[in-house]
């Protein structure tokens, strides 16, 4: 995955995220959707995230992983 700075991360707009109100997830190429599918399916199986969160993430993931975006 390629290294997401700060100052990029800023500069993304918010149709780049899986969850834009809050800009967590950033699903901008492949590795990105692929480490959010991961990392929401962690936060599900902690109780930090409901199964309809974390189904919507999936969900904008992959549109990602399958070259379709919105």
């Amino acid at each position: 995955m390629s290294k997401l700075s700060r100052a990029h991360r800023k500069e993304l707009p918010k149709a780049k995220f899986a969850e834009p109100s809050e800009r967590k997830y950033p699903i901008e190429d492949k590795s990105h959707a692929r480490n959010a599918k991961a990392r929401a399916s962690e936060m599900e199986h902690k109780g930090r995230l409901s199964s309809s969160e974390k189904s919507k993430i999936d969900a904008k993931a992959d549109r990602v992983l399958k070259g379709k975006r919105k």
